[in-house]
């Protein structure tokens, strides 16, 4: 069975879709990326929502905001913080080590 799983950051552009690639070959698992904020390039939906097995989103603000504005579809989902802030470029090394390092503990093995 495929784990689906789905980040979240604010705008989509930079934390979120480098956590997407990052993990987008890991064995046994499906990612995909979204934003909370309004103007995020792939906003969050309730069908995203639905799609994915496990949420992780980058800060506690996230989950606030998701929890707020998409309770019904959070019943049952494991939503995860990584506490990672807002510092860092798309696929930056030091980003991308973060992830590796706050992420893959929840995913299968590789």
């Amino acid at each position: 069975m495929t784990l689906k799983v789905l980040f979240i950051c604010g705008k989509n552009r930079l934390r979120s879709p480098t956590a997407e690639d990052v993990f987008a070959d890991w064995p046994g698992v499906e990612t995909s990326s979204a934003g909370i904020n309004h103007d995020a390039d792939t906003p969050v939906s309730p069908e995203l929502l639905a799609w994915a097995d496990l949420v992780f989103v980058m800060e506690r603000t996230h989950r606030a905001k998701l929890a707020a504005r998409f309770k019904a579809s959070l019943a049952n989902k494991r939503v995860i913080c990584l506490n990672i802030p807002d510092d860092y470029e798309f696929m930056e090394p030091a980003l991308v080590a973060l992830l590796h390092d706050r992420v893959r503990r929840h995913l299968p093995a590789s």
